[in-house]
């Protein structure tokens, strides 16, 4: 079968990650291909919290990754978003990459930011001595979108800056919002990705919170972040398109229990608006919701696409799930020749009701 290779929509043309397996890209591409999962025994000296394992970033402090200068207040998912958004923007002799200026937007998805924070600053109103004595230069933590502004400070982006929040379909939203930057003219070289940190906050939220199906499920703390920008600009400071991104859907479920006929829905649509066959689809990334399953096969029928594994390796990521997926496929097409010019389909499913997909051709 010939595969068209027809540039026709935005590039996305780097991407950078602080996961489980590492504070780089290629310790990422290297945990994704052997297979393992990168789970971690949690202490219970340290960690008081229901689970007894997690996927961590191993080693990660904001002072030892980003210096000691205005990191004192910041929190853990501010300093991973700070962390991914520098390794993105520096080239392999540590200078900025060219051609992402100060008027470089920055769409970041998010859950509710950091609810260690939240919880910290709102239990300190009640407990500390009246009139309420709580740390003011922690306040910006508990602002949702506190991690979107610090990487924007931080690395000198003044152009739009956005926070989504949309469960782990985040990553999907802040991609779509990205590509409206651009059609509208309001930015024409985009940053997007996600964020979400592991805490004790988070933890025991999720044990209150989570599904039958999602009991065993381990939790996963990192960030993911891509460039975005027009074929031409990417050829003028010479980067190679690594995916152009034909189109998204998204949709909402009201009621427990549709949530596979509203994705099936959204992925027939992007289908059919990108004139992708079912068939035609060669990887497929899932968030790993039961839910996923039903609706893939009601549209893709005998179809299998080679499955990109994510989330059984770097665990639950939640509002960063989606960006890993994409990351995880451009890693699962990396020096493949075959790969070129192919389709790739990712899809995701959140329990507070948003779904979503994205299909990409691998360039």
């Amino acid at each position: 079968m010939e595969v068209a290779t027809a540039v026709r929509g935005p590039l996305i043309t780097a991407w950078s990650v602080v996961s489980p397996f590492g504070m780089d890209d290629s310790a990422f591409g290297k945990g994704l291909r052997s297979g393992a999962a990168a789970t971690t025994a949690l202490d219970p000296g340290e960690w008081k919290v229901p689970f007894d394992s997690a996927c961590l970033v191993e080693g990660f402090s904001n002072r030892e990754v980003l210096g000691r200068k205005g990191t004192r207040s910041m929190d853990r998912v501010t300093g991973l978003a700070v962390a991914a958004v520098g390794r993105l923007l520096q080239d392999s002799e540590g200078e900025r990459i060219s051609g992402v200026g100060q008027d470089a937007a920055l769409v970041l998805g998010t859950s509710t930011g950091s609810a260690q924070s939240i919880m910290d600053f709102t239990r300190d109103s009640l407990v500390q001595e009246k009139p309420f004595f709580v740390d003011p230069i922690r306040f910006p933590n508990t602002v949702m979108n506190c991690a979107a502004g610090q990487s924007a400070i931080w690395h000198q982006l003044k152009g739009p800056n956005t926070t989504i929040a949309g469960g782990r379909a985040s990553g999907l939203l802040a991609l779509n919002y990205a590509l409206r930057l651009k059609k509208s003219g309001h930015a024409g070289t985009v940053l997007f990705g996600a964020v979400e940190e592991f805490s004790s906050a988070r933890a025991w939220l999720e044990w209150h919170t989570r599904g039958q199906d999602e009991s065993d499920t381990v939790l996963g703390e990192g960030a993911a972040v891509l460039l975005l920008e027009s074929h031409d600009v990417a050829e003028q400071h010479g980067r190679d398109g690594l995916a152009e991104v034909l189109g998204l859907e998204s949709g909402v479920h009201h009621e427990s229990g549709t949530e596979a006929t509203v994705l099936a829905d959204c992925v027939r649509r992007v289908l059919a608006r990108t004139g992708v066959r079912p068939d035609e689809v060669r990887y497929l990334s899932t968030s790993g919701a039961a839910a996923e399953r039903d609706a893939l096969a009601a549209v893709l029928g005998d179809h299998e696409p080679e499955p990109v594994r994510c989330s059984e390796l770097i665990g639950d990521t939640h509002a960063a799930a989606a960006a890993f997926q994409i990351a995880a496929v451009l890693v699962a097409a990396e020096g493949r020749e075959d790969a070129r010019g192919r389709i790739a389909l990712i899809t995701s499913v959140d329990r507070d009701g948003v779904v979503g997909c994205a299909v990409l051709r691998l360039c």
